[in-house]
């Protein structure tokens, strides 16, 4: 009998470390921005759900990315979020595999220009957002990209450095205005080069720009529309320009890695994000654009973030390849003709 309660008492001191070693994980990696939120909105509710435990993984594209190839073969990460350009670069090092959207319940309710943003099933979008130009309304008027360039408004601009998201975007719809849309942006920049003296900045961080617009430094900038609600709460009066070559933007992805041990559950975290639930929860908190076209938001909210179906399908969004094949030719060029 005694045996009997000790071998008991045993098995019950061990039954909690069972259970801990038995618990699932996901590894996610994800960029740094709103995590708090993230954390309430979506990992905390995923992990009440599945009984499992998430760890996140934060950092800038070219970091993480750098990290998945470093552990290419025996992988640390099982999901992550990036860009549709840095999808198709992790997709050609052989770091991601197929999504089987066969198992994500809402992968219908995409618009359709998320459900496989690079066209060889490796991603999936769940948010997306506009570019275009933010612009004191009573200092001037945007009808064309290249209004930015007018002698009269030129001092007043502040344009994205190439190395940011916002900068590539916005030179092709520059291109655009200037009578060529070629995916090597050589007449943006050259028409960016010759006014550089007149500038403002090339600025790297959106942030800057709120201070700048309030100061009148500048009248006017292109930016994502994730950075538009700081603008809105200036006291002096700013517009969003719907220019006539129209608005570009971009899009970030889900991605499964190569040789991950917890692909289902990746999927299936995938798929609570994409929900219209955890999407709308996203939105109203204006952390992220919805993917999901079913996802109806407050006039608050709809106002400050890139939504709807028609905004959806007029965005002029670079192609994946011209934007890795091209990155290289960008950068020399436009060290050449603009600098620092």
């Amino acid at each position: 009998m005694k045996n009997a309660l000790i071998a008991s008492a045993a098995l019950l001191a061990l039954s909690p470390l069972t259970a801990k070693a038995e618990e699932k994980t996901l590894t996610i990696s994800v960029y740094a921005f709103a995590q708090d939120d993230f954390k309430t909105l979506v990992y905390d509710p995923f992990e009440a759900k599945c009984g499992c435990k998430i760890v996140v993984e934060t950092g800038n594209s070219v970091e993480r990315l750098a990290k998945m190839e470093a552990n290419k073969a025996s992988p640390v990460i099982d999901m992550a979020v990036v860009s549709m350009a840095d999808a198709l670069s992790a997709s050609r090092k052989d770091l991601i595999d197929k999504v089987d959207t066969s198992k994500l319940s809402n992968f219908g309710k995409l618009y359709d220009f998320a459900k496989d943003p690079n066209g060889d099933g490796m991603s999936v979008g769940y948010t997306f957002y506009a570019t275009s130009i933010a612009y004191r309304a009573d200092k001037m008027k945007i009808e064309s990209w290249a209004d930015l360039l007018k002698p009269e408004y030129v001092g007043h601009v502040a344009f994205p450095n190439i190395t940011t998201n916002q900068g590539p975007p916005a030179l092709f719809m520059l291109g655009q205005a200037l009578g060529s849309d070629g995916p090597d942006l050589t007449a943006p920049i050259e028409a960016l080069g010759e006014k550089k003296d007149e500038i403002v900045t090339f600025y790297e961080k959106s942030s800057q720009l709120v201070q700048l617009m309030q100061q009148e430094e500048i009248w006017a900038a292109p930016i994502g529309r994730f950075s538009w609600v700081g603008f809105t709460k200036l006291d002096v009066p700013i517009a969003w320009a719907t220019p006539k070559e129209g608005q570009t933007g971009g899009m970030n992805v889900m991605v499964v890695t190569k040789g991950s041990k917890n692909r289902d559950l990746a999927l299936q975290f995938m798929d609570f994000w994409l929900s219209t639930e955890i999407q709308t929860k996203l939105a109203e908190k204006l952390v992220d654009s919805p993917a999901n076209k079913e996802v109806k938001l407050s006039e608050e909210a709809s106002n400050n973030l890139t939504y709807g179906e028609e905004t959806a399908n007029s965005l002029k969004l670079i192609p994946s390849p011209a934007a890795l094949d091209n990155r290289a030719g960008w950068l020399k060029e436009w060290n050449e003709k603009v600098g620092q």
